[in-house]
Formats: C-alpha cells, sequence, structure tokens
C-alpha cells in the first residue's frame, strides 16, 4: 500500500484547485483518485461541444432523480462529469461568483472567513479576466475568463434592450458591483477552448513528481483507524487497490458523490446506515440531506429575424461553423449557448435579485433522441429566453440505496414542494413574457411556441412550469458547513464534524445555495479550502 500526503478523492471543479495548491511547494505527496477518464476529447475541449456530452456515458455520470410530484411526476436527468475536470469539463461555461449577500450570509451563520470580503481576493487571484482587471475582476490567474460582448449573436442587442425596456439596468459585469439587470455572460474559454478546472489547475500540477493522479478510480470506502481517517479503497480495471493518507483524506467528489461515500464509509443517518448493513462510524443524520438546487425553464419563440438554427442546423452550417472553429477557434461552436442573461428581483421587497435569466439565440422543441440538441436546432428561427429560481426554499436528499459503490445513490430533488417557490417562478415566468412584450423583441417575435397563447391562467402556468421545468444543475448543500454538528456536515474549516483527517472541499458544503451558477463558487471553496489545509500543515 502507497502513502501520499493527501488523497484527493475527485479532480472536478474544487479537487483540481486542491490538487495544484497543495502541490505546489513540493513539501507534499498527492493522490488524486478520479472515477472517470480523460478530458482530451473533442468534445469536452469545443465550448458548444456541451450539447454532445449531456448523456455520453464516457464522460458523464448520468443520473436520474426520483419521480418528482413537483415537476409534473418527471424523473429529471442529472449529468454530472466524470472525467478529469469533473462537471466543469461538460457545463455551460457561464462564469458568475454569486451575489456578496451570499457569501455574507454563509459568514452570519457561523463560517468565519467565508464572507465576500474574505473571498474576494480569492476570485481575483484566480482568475485572469479579459475584461481586465478593477476592484472586482482580477487578471493574471491560473483561470481565463472570455468577454463575449463583441462575439455574441445580434439577437443579443434586442434582449438587452427589452430587458431594459422591462425596468431593468443593464449591467456589464455580472462579477462587479452589484449582480442586477441584464447583461452579456462572461464565460470560462480560453482561445475558443473550455477553460475547465483540469486546464486551469489539475494540468499544470500533473507536471510535478509529487502528483500522482489515477483515473477511472473509483473511491468506495474510506479507511479508519478507530475515528481517523487513513485511507481510501478505490476500484479500478476490476481490482480493488488501498492507498494511505498520512495526514488527510479529503473529498472533492461533488454533491452526489461525496455524501454517498461517507455513507458508504459508515458517516451518515444511523438509520440508514444500519438498515444496509453498513458499521456507523459517526452517525450524522445531514450527511446527504439539504439538498438544494436551481431549477430552470424555457420560453421559446418563433422569430422574424435568422438565428442561430438557421446556421447549425442545414449540413452546410455546420460544415462552415465547423471549419470556423478548426481554423480560428471562433464562431458559435466557441460560446456558450448562454450569451446573455440577467438577475431580477420578483418582489422590489427583496434584498437582492432571486431569478437569473438566459438568452439563448436557437431553439430546441423539436427533441433529438440521445443528445441535448444544441447542434441540431429547429428548422426555423426560433430563441428561449430561460430562467431558473436562485435560492429556492424546497429541500431534497441524495442516499445510498445499497453498500455497492457501484449502484447509483437516490435522488430526491423536490422541486416546487414550498408554496413560495411556486408563487416566485409564477411570478418570474410572467416577467418573461414581459419581457417579449417590449417593442425591442415584440417586433421580432412571430409567435411563443413554448408555452404558447393558449397558457394563461395562474393555474395553467404553474401547470406548464412544473411539467416542463428541469434542474439546471447546480445541486448544493448535502454535506454542508456549519459550526453546529447537530446541523452541518463540517466545520468552517471544512472538516467532517467527529472525525480526524477528513475534509470535504467542494459544492455539497455550501450552507446555502447561491444566486447563480455554482462552478466559480465550487472553484473558490477549492482554493480556500486548499489555504486552510495548508494553514494545518505549516
Amino acid at each position: 500500500m502507497q502513502t501520499y500526503d493527501f488523497i484527493i478523492v475527485g479532480s472536478g471543479s474544487a479537487g483540481s484547485v486542491l490538487a495544484d495548491k497543495l502541490s505546489a511547494s513540493g513539501r507534499f505527496s498527492v493522490l488524486v483518485l478520479e472515477a472517470g477518464g480523460t478530458d482530451r476529447r473533442f468534445y469536452v475541449q469545443m465550448p458548444l461541444g456541451y450539447g454532445k456530452t449531456f448523456f455520453d456515458p464516457a464522460v458523464n455520470w448520468n443520473y436520474k432523480a426520483e419521480p418528482d410530484p413537483g415537476l409534473g411526476g418527471n424523473a429529471d436527468h442529472w449529468p454530472r462529469g466524470k472525467l478529469l475536470g469533473g462537471s466543469s469539463s461538460i457545463n455551460a461555461m457561464v462564469w458568475i461568483r454569486g451575489a456578496r449577500e451570499d457569501f455574507d450570509d454563509w459568514r452570519a451563520a457561523g463560517n468565519p472567513g467565508w464572507g465576500y470580503d474574505d473571498l474576494l481576493p480569492a476570485f481575483k487571484a484566480l482568475e485572469d479576466n479579459e475584461a481586465g482587471a478593477d476592484t472586482w475582476r482580477g487578471v493574471g490567474g491560473p483561470l481565463h475568463v472570455t468577454d463575449c460582448s463583441n462575439t455574441v449573436h445580434p439577437l443579443t442587442k434586442r434582449y438587452l434592450a427589452a430587458g431594459k425596456q422591462a425596468g431593468l439596468p443593464l449591467n456589464p459585469d455580472f462579477n462587479g458591483a452589484a449582480q442586477e439587470g441584464v447583461g452579456i455572460y462572461q464565460i470560462s474559454t480560453r482561445n475558443g477552448r473550455r477553460m475547465s478546472a483540469a486546464r486551469a489547475f489539475l494540468r499544470p500540477a500533473m507536471k510535478r513528481a509529487n502528483v500522482r493522479v489515477e483515473t477511472n478510480a473509483l473511491a468506495s470506502r474510506i479507511l479508519f483507524e478507530g475515528k481517523r481517517a487513513v485511507g481510501v479503497e478505490y476500484l479500478q480495471n476490476g481490482r480493488t487497490n488501498t492507498a494511505r493518507a498520512g495526514r488527510e483524506v479529503i473529498l472533492s467528489a461533488g454533491s452526489i458523490n461525496s455524501p454517498q461515500l461517507l455513507q458508504l464509509s459508515g458517516i451518515g443517518p444511523s438509520a440508514l446506515l444500519k438498515g444496509l448493513g453498513i458499521p456507523v462510524v459517526h452517525a450524522s443524520e445531514n450527511v446527504g440531506a439539504n439538498l438544494q438546487d436551481h431549477v430552470g425553464i424555457n420560453y421559446t419563440f418563433k422569430g422574424k429575424l435568422p438565428t442561430l438554427n438557421q446556421i447549425l442546423r442545414p449540413w452546410w452550417g455546420k460544415l462552415l461553423v465547423g471549419m470556423q472553429y478548426i481554423l480560428t477557434r471562433s464562431g458559435p461552436l466557441s460560446l456558450s449557448m448562454n450569451h446573455a442573461g440577467g438577475f431580477f428581483r420578483t418582489d422590489p421587497a427583496f434584498s437582492r435579485p432571486n431569478m437569473q435569466l438566459y438568452f439563448q439565440a436557437f431553439s430546441t422543441v423539436i427533441p433529438k433522441g440521445g443528445e441535448r440538441p444544441i447542434l441540431t436546432p429547429d428548422p426555423w428561427p426560433g430563441f428561449s429566453i430561460g430562467l431558473s429560481n436562485c435560492r429556492p426554499s424546497s429541500r431534497g436528499e441524495i442516499m445510498i440505496r445499497s453498500r455497492n459503490p457501484l449502484d447509483y445513490p437516490k435522488i430526491v430533488a423536490n422541486a416546487y414542494s414550498t408554496n413560495a417557490d411556486v408563487d416566485e417562478m409564477l411570478a418570474a415566468v410572467k416577467f418573461v413574457r414581459k419581457i417579449a412584450a417590449m417593442p425591442a423583441m415584440a417586433e421580432i417575435i412571430a409567435e411563443e411556441v413554448l408555452p404558447g397563447p393558449s397558457i394563461q391562467s395562474d393555474a395553467d402556468l404553474i401547470t406548464d412550469f412544473r411539467k416542463r421545468s428541469g434542474t439546471v444543475y447546480h445541486p448544493v448543500s448535502t454535506c454542508r458547513m456549519g459550526p453546529d454538528p447537530a446541523r452541518a456536515v463540517v466545520d468552517p474549516r471544512l472538516k467532517v464534524h467527529g472525525i480526524e483527517g477528513l475534509r470535504v472541499i467542494d459544492a455539497s458544503i455550501f450552507p446555502d445555495n447561491i444566486t447563480g451558477n455554482t462552478n466559480a463558487a465550487s472553484i473558490v471553496t477549492g482554493w480556500k479550502g486548499a489555504e486552510l489545509v495548508l494553514e494545518d500543515h505549516k
């Protein structure tokens, strides 16, 4: 059995940062266990290629949530990255940090060091923002952030104008002074290629002699001596291997796999573990509980002007944009599907936005089996205005079904299970229609395709968004951070309550969800977590 100073389970957004920062001095040996394989795949590196990875079992766990009454009984598809870089290798690349108040709430809940002013230096240090440095943006860091202002589809300007006509300010930087308003999204790419956490952090770390990365290595159990974590058992190529950690085991497997591995290892709800015949190392009712996620829906329109549909659907258009991308690393394939978006409040009494907008200059009403039909859009000029809730009050859970690490856990999302979530989504979809009714958009809309003009009453709007909503892939809080072991899984230094030598450092530790896409906050969690680890091992 080989011994390393640190074993990191998972090479995703946080794990890649940890591997880089913990190995940088050369003092510590680091083993990274990744259940998936390489990220060196064309459709991973090409930004719009994530339509192809959306169901691809070679790079995607392809989880499925339980049938959800809140979603009209639908069983939601939950993609999660199963490769180097984790979900940062298959996500939509929108670079949003979250609102100042989100992180200040974390700190106020008893987590010193996690407020916005505490984390801003880390955000700036890890970024290389093409828009340039200012009070909020950083340059020169390992992760490049692309300014898409000059490359988005021309229809984006009409969306921004309509947002202003509907009463929202134009916001040049959602990661700047404030989030509210409409604007163009910054994305995590560089020179037309995806800037995953693997590319920014893990690949440089892999060049060091003190870093070892094992792919296709599924962590199956944490090994303990008493209440101290001392190693990890993992499955690879049909064999069971073990590795020992001289200093710490760190779980960075994400909001699904981190609680799953804790439960498989005897840390979790005692009744669940005993019922499955798993010896209880430490009873913790919060492992896998408190699941929070953002839920979204698209309103789709048939336009009077060309959209990306006209270039991405025909074979000659695919050839054209493909050649453009291969030769110049530019064009539609170098961008996210979300060219613009925004944040708004459904109630002016709220202190900060509670809804996020997305503008997509194409439409995919007609589905294609086996892939997210980004690269095969509708045969007519279409576009979508989407939205998702930012801080829903609904809570779900993720619990193992058996002792077998190969069995997928049970994901219960409980979407729209509170009246508050239903009420705010009802107000939000009405606001989407308000944007579409503004002169800048109305004059180029031929018709509303989804849900369509027949859906007008509150009851019909609610039925529609329950039926058509789904996750926007931001699950958090299943190993949440907090000072009280009765309410949290890890303490403010990300150490698992009641256990020595074990931390969780990924989005599962978020005390509450943030206002916006979760990838940037997951990466800064890895950065901050690495600083905490290094402070404890001087």
